[in-house]
Formats: structure tokens, sequence, C-alpha cells
């Protein structure tokens, strides 16, 4: 297993190991370039992963302290964990439920496409569905997304079959189990799906795609690629160039340490990449690196969501088999005459009763709860994905609190913009009918939860003076700077990110790998 210098400047270092850093840092190292990956948390394999809600939340989320502000339901009742996103080798991937969707074309241009609405900072991606596609082919291949290639959809569980009736009673055609990362027969090592039900909480087979137990393996076995597990980075360092030189980072120990770096690439999901980028201001940069057009931080989005439960007057034990292999379509459209620009994706969901307890309704209490959980065998679940607005007030700054080693912390503020409402009002409403088609005897929304999907805060841009980063993930102002993960969304789509960050890390890795060769970066 490689071991790097710290005085090693010939090195990539990518900051974070998930969906984005540690598919770059695999694609990368298999093409023989010398990689060192710091994460943030531990190391944990599925033999290590707990089928238990809450002793798995304590075990793989990110805990360490943030601070929220917004008129979102989660700055009131979840005021320290805007995000159930995972510290750990492998990151999110760990926790993602495996929804596997290609962007639609409109999608990449949505500002084309949807023309300027009020309150919202659209943009077209300086990239499009073309350019993508035979990455996204790339992605699915390592991904063994199923119902692609000669890969078979997934069975459907009792809650997957409540929610088709009702989907087709609706006359709704795009229904079936989901382009699942999660393989419905043994592929690429991995054994199929053995319909467990606790996803959220690690796939103890190893039939969920994780980059934890795939391509950080993989990347390691080359001799190429060094993971520093349990590294907190603190600050990316420059010289007076301008250039990158290397990043300051916390070990195991809390002592600092400086990897020196050809090239940097930050990989740590929208909250922790921008506040990493302000934390790195200096007096070249006051406002933070990568920071020329004021843009680190703003446009977070976190995908419009909320969820629709129902029960009736039979079991269905919702919890049994995968969790998300469900999903309805038909909503995910550019469809103004709904009253909102862009669409949805409605899928199925299920929580356990621990969690169903906590995120049902924080704070409240009497009959309506109560019953609802007294009704738990008998109840179906789905969740609403949709394109929220990108706004300029909606991002991360840095906080006045400091965390365990004295560092700003990042605060997240977040108001949902007119037309996220919009969408979200019309979700619940199908929801609903859908479930009321085949005989439920009560149906209810459920707002948001904390975020999963965190998006935008680097966008993407053609122009500099519109966001951080150019078609590559490459900062404007720093040529060996790149933002790897889905903070460099330029908009959210319908669809869920996973497969087009592990898209767009694997063409970056390309693009990376070939400069170096050039001796451009």
């Amino acid at each position: 297993m490689a071991n790097f210098d710290l005085n090693d400047d010939s090195v990539v270092v990518i900051i974070g190991t998930g969906a984005g850093g540690g598919v770059l840092a695999n694609e990368l190292a298999q093409k023989g370039v010398k990689v060192v990956a710091l994460e943030a948390g531990g190391r944990y394999l599925p033999e290590d992963y707990i089928n238990d809600e809450w002793e798995s939340f304590g075990q793989l989320a990110w805990l360490d302290a943030r601070t929220t502000s917004g008129d979102w339901r989660v700055a009131k009742d979840f005021s320290g964990l805007p995000a159930w996103i995972v510290k750990a080798v492998g990151g999110t991937t760990t926790h993602w439920a495996g929804a596997s969707i290609r962007f639609q074309d409109h999608e990449w241009k949505a500002l084309t496409n949807y023309g300027a609405v009020d309150g919202a900072n659209l943009l077209d991606w300086p990239i499009d569905g073309a350019e993508m596609a035979p990455w996204y082919e790339k992605a699915e291949t390592k991904l063994g997304v199923t119902r692609t290639g000669d890969r078979a959809g997934l069975p459907g569980n009792n809650n997957y079959k409540v929610f088709e009736k009702g989907a087709k009673a609706l006359g709704y055609k795009e229904v079936h189990t989901g382009r699942m990362a999660i393989n419905s027969k043994d592929y690429d090592g991995r054994m199929a799906c053995q319909q467990t039900g606790f996803c959220f909480q690690g796939c103890k087979w190893g039939a969920k795609w994780s980059a934890a137990y795939t391509d950080i393996p993989a990347g390691e076995a080359t001799g190429n690629l060094e993971v520093r597990e349990r590294a907190h980075v603190a600050r990316i360092l420059h010289n007076d160039a301008g250039k990158v030189t290397g990043v300051e980072y916390f070990d195991k120990d809390g002592n600092l340490q400086m990897q020196k770096a050809r090239i940097v690439c930050v990989a740590g999901n929208s909250f922790e990449s921008p506040r990493l980028l302000l934390n790195s201001a200096s007096s070249m940069f006051p406002n933070g690196l990568a920071n020329s057009s004021g843009m680190v931080g703003k446009n977070y989005m976190r995908h419009t969501t909320g969820s629709v439960y129902a029960i009736f007057d039979k079991p269905v034990r919702m919890w049994r088999g995968t969790t998300m292999a469900g999903i309805v379509q038909d909503e995910a459209r550019h469809d103004p005459s709904r009253g909102f620009v862009g669409g949805y994706e409605l899928e199925t969901l299920a929580l356990g009763l621990p969690f169903m307890a906590a995120f049902l309704n924080p704070g409240g209490w009497g009959r309506s709860f109560t019953t609802a959980l007294d009704h738990y065998e008998n109840m179906a679940g789905m969740w609403i994905v949709g394109e929220d607005m990108p706004q300029l007030g909606n991002g991360v700054t840095l906080s006045d609190t400091k965390d365990q080693h004295g560092l700003p912390v990042a605060n997240v503020n977040f108001n949902d913009h007119p037309n996220d409402i919009a969408m979200r009002n019309h979700a619940y409403k199908q929801g609903i009918a859908i479930y009321e088609a085949v005989g439920a005897t009560r149906a209810f929304p459920t707002p948001p939860y904390p975020s999963t999907h965190n998006l935008g805060t680097n966008r993407m841009s053609e122009k500099p003076q519109d966001g951080v980063v150019n078609k590559w993930g490459q900062s404007h102002d720093i040529a060996n700077l790149f933002v790897s993960d889905g903070s460099q969304f330029t908009t959210g789509a319908a669809e869920n990110p996973t497969l087009t960050i592990v898209a767009l890390a694997i063409r970056q890795a390309d693009h990376i790998a070939r400069e170096m060769s050039a001796n451009t970066i």
C-alpha cells in the first residue's frame, strides 16, 4: 500500500472520498497518478455496518458542529444537523439509496429552457447531455446500474406494489423499480441484493455500490493511492504566484500536518467544500480561495423534497426489501402549466419506526401522530425529489461557532423559493392521489427531512464572474485547484445526483491526467 512523503509535491491531494473524491482517486490511480486522499472520518466496511437506524447514524453521520438559518423547517427542528451525510471513507456513498438517473437534456440548460425566474439565479451548465453521455455510460457500468445495459431491474417489494398500482390507476406510465446501483444479480465481484431493507445504514452485503469497498480499495491496489483516514483538512496553502502548494490537516491525534501537492481537488460535499475554501483565505485571497466571483458558498440547493405516507386496512410492511427501488418519472418534465418550472420524481421510501417517530412530526404530539405510528405495519411511503431553484441568498458562510480544531464551521442558510413550494404542493397532491387510488384509509404529507442531496455552492460556469469552476471542475482563479463533488452543480435537475457526480469525476480524472502529461498543470 502506498505511503507518500509529506514533502512529495508531485502528488494529487484529494479532500474527501465520496462519490466525487473516491471515484476521482481511483480513476487517477489507475492512470498511474500518485494520489493522497484525506478523509475526515474513519473506515467502515460491510462487516462493520449496523442494521439499527440510530446506532448506525451515530457510527456514520457527520456530527461535527454546524449552524443553520433561514425559513426551512430544518433550521427550526434540526438546527445543528442540516444534512444526513457520512463522515467516513466512501463518504455518503455508504448512506445513499442507490438511485442512479441521468439528467434530462433540458435540465443542463435551465436558464435557456425555463427563462429567467424571479428571485432565482438560474444559469446554463457549460456542458450538456450529449457531452456527458459517454461518461454516464462509464459511470453506469462502474456502479452496475439496473435497467441499463443488460442488467435487470430489482424486484418490487410490497411498498412498490402499492405505489405502482396507485400510479398506474392515475395514468402514470414511467413506473418501475428504478435505475439503481444495487445488484439485481451478482456483478463486478459483488453479490445480489438480499432485500434486507437497511440501505441507508450501509449495505452489509456489498450489493449496493459504495466507493468505500469498490473504488477506494481498487485504487489502493495499484500502489498509487494512499488514503489517510481521520485527517481533517484545515486549509489549502498557496505560494506567492497564487498556485496551490499543499494542504494543512489535523491527523487522528490532533497534530497539524502539511502535505505538499501538485494539484488539490476538493470533494467534501456542498457544505465542507465551500467552508474549506473560505477558511483558506489569505492576504492574496482575502475572500477565500477561488472566490474572485464572490460565488463560493452561494446558490445552495437541496432538492425540493418531502414525503407522503398512507395507511391501509391491511399490512404493507414497507420496510421489507430495497428501500428506494420504485420510481414514478412522469412528473420529471418541464411543464409550466402545472404552476412551476422544472419537474420532480416520486420514489418509494421506508423509514424504520425510530426514524419515523423522529421525523414524522418533531416536537409534535397528539392523536394524529400517535395513530400514524400505531398503524406503522399498514403504512406505505414515498419521497419527493424535485428541482429547486438556485438562489444567491441560499448558501454556506462561516459561522461564529468553532469546531473541535478551532475552525469556523459552516452556517447553512436556506429559504424556499416560491417555485419550490408550488412544486412540493403539487407533488403532495399527486402522492396522496396515488395512495387514495388504491384504497388508502388515510394519506398525509410530511415536511422535508435534513438534506441528503446537497448541491451548488461552488458552481460550474462558462464565465468566471458567474461561478467558481469551469466545465472541468477547475477553479477559474487557480489552475491547479479543482472541485470534484456535487458543489460544482450549476443547477440541481430533478434526479438524484450521485450518478452525475460519479460521471463528472471520471471525466475530470481523464482531464487532469491529460493535462498533467502535457505539463499544463
